[in-house]
């Protein structure tokens, strides 16, 4: 089952060789979440540990990743441990406001009655 977050880059962290066969690259990500912001880690595998070179701390992401536990014995205790997968990074292109037409249009650009010549519409106010 695939997960995505969006939120931005906090923290990289070189690539570590754990194993012959194995390597690994984490990072965190920073949400927002209510009144404090939450520093989410992820890591990255095997080849997976490239896609986060083009990316500089600060940049905004989508996280596309995989949910992963497992159970880990030793000297008679038993852990539990999950990792979040990375396995699709994309950047997130800066939101630009949207110009509210309505709130910038001024009084003199909306139509009148008065403008109608056919609605009958006399100024002649008395007061």
């Amino acid at each position: 089952m695939a997960f995505e977050l969006t939120g931005r880059l906090y923290k990289k962290f070189d690539t570590a060789q754990i194993t012959d066969s194995f390597k690994k690259r984490e990072f965190v990500v920073e949400i927002e979440d209510g009144a404090y912001p939450q520093l989410i880690k992820f890591q990255l595998t095997q080849n997976n540990c490239d896609k986060l070179d083009p990316y500089s701390e600060g940049d905004e992401l989508k996280v596309t990743f995989s949910l992963k536990g497992r159970e880990y014995t030793k000297d008679g205790r038993t852990s539990y441990f999950t990792n979040l997968d990375a396995w699709r990074l994309d950047g997130v292109a800066a939101k630009q406001p949207v110009a509210n037409n309505a709130a910038s249009a001024k009084a003199d650009d909306f139509p009148t009655m008065a403008d109608d010549p056919g609605s009958g519409f006399d100024d002649d106010l008395p007061f």
